[in-house]
C-alpha cells in the first residue's frame, strides 16, 4: 500500500468516525473548519520547513509526484502544498478530525466532566485554582 492510499483510507476512516460511527458531525460545522485553518498553518509551516530544507525526503514510489530533488522541492504543484506532501495533509486532517470526535463523543456521554491532573488530596488542593 503507497503512503497515498494510506493517507485516503485514513481521511476517510475520520470523516466515517465523524458522521457515522460517533455521530459527533464536526465537519458539518463552520468551527471545525475555523479551528482546522488554524491548525493546518501551522502544519504547513512545520512540514514546509522540514520538507522545503529536504530534511525529511519521501520515496517516490509511495506518494505523489517525484520526490527526489537535487535541492529545494517545489512549493506548490508535484504532490506539493507549501512544501508538504499532499499525503502529510491527509494524515494531519485525520488526526485532528478523529481526536476531536472522540474528545466530543466521549464529552457528550459524561466521561470525566471535571479533569484533574492526579486524584491524590495534595496534588488536588495544589491545584485548587484550576476548578
Amino acid at each position: 500500500m503507497t503512503y497515498t492510499e494510506i493517507g485516503i483510507l485514513a481521511a476517510s476512516i475520520a470523516i466515517l468516525l465523524d458522521l457515522i460511527v460517533l455521530k459527533t458531525k464536526i465537519i458539518t460545522k463552520a468551527v471545525w473548519w475555523i479551528a482546522y485553518a488554524i491548525v493546518v498553518s501551522f502544519q504547513f509551516l512545520t512540514n514546509g520547513t522540514l520538507t522545503g530544507f529536504a530534511i525529511v525526503q519521501y520515496d517516490p514510489k509511495f506518494t505523489i509526484g517525484n520526490n527526489l530533488y537535487p535541492s529545494t522541492p517545489p512549493m506548490f504543484g508535484d504532490g506539493r502544498i507549501f512544501f508538504a506532501p499532499a499525503e502529510d495533509l491527509m494524515f494531519g486532517f485525520s488526526l485532528c478530525l478523529s481526536s476531536v470526535a472522540i474528545w466530543i463523543y466521549l464529552g457528550r456521554k459524561g466521561v470525566q466532566r471535571d479533569p484533574i491532573s492526579n486524584t491524590s488530596e495534595t496534588m488536588r488542593t495544589r491545584f485548587k485554582f484550576l476548578r
